[in-house]
């Protein structure tokens, strides 16, 4: 099997090789539902359509981190979004993530006896928690601040033919 890809200066020789059969059974497979999609989905977007696609990646951009939900799909929870399990955090939000937790438990005092009131902050309060944790197990608790770079000093060079001692 070597012998055959030595021509390729890999490391090793690859671990799959795919017969044609298989390489042209793929492609019918792509040109069939090429040909079943509908004509109208084959063609260039109008401008506004477009600009509302690239739209959609900027209203993802959130406070505390970005939204992960699919292009053209409407948002389950009623932009709660500490709720849900698309919110990617931002770990320089981390801060703003504690003030949250923190702001729900004391609305959960705050609720005692709206027993509907308390069950959605608790909610809220498992889905800023999880969010917190998400940050936590990437960055190890805090955001890396690794601070400017430093130059190192030059060292000086040795001319040629210098005489050693």
């Amino acid at each position: 099997m070597a012998e055959a890809f030595g021509q390729f200066q890999y490391p090793t020789p690859p671990l799959a090789v795919y017969p044609t059969e298989t390489i042209e059974a793929h492609r019918a497979c792509i040109t069939r539902r090429r040909t079943l999609r509908p004509a109208e989905e084959d063609r260039t977007p109008t401008d506004a359509e477009w600009e509302d696609f690239l739209g959609h990646f900027e209203r993802r951009k959130l406070s505390v981190g970005t939204c992960a939900r699919a292009y053209g799909t409407a948002c389950i929870h009623e932009h709660a979004c500490v709720r849900c399990s698309l919110l990617r955090p931002d770990p320089a939000q981390r801060g703003r993530l504690v003030e949250i937790r923190d702001n729900l438990l004391d609305r959960i005092v705050e609720a005692e006896g709206w027993l509907g009131e308390i069950d959605g902050l608790r909610v809220s309060l498992a889905g800023a928690e999880a969010k917190i944790d998400q940050i936590d197990a990437v960055s190890g608790g805090m955001p890396n601040n690794l601070g400017m770079p430093r130059q190192a000093p030059a060292q000086p060079s040795r001319q040629k033919g210098a005489a050693h001692r």
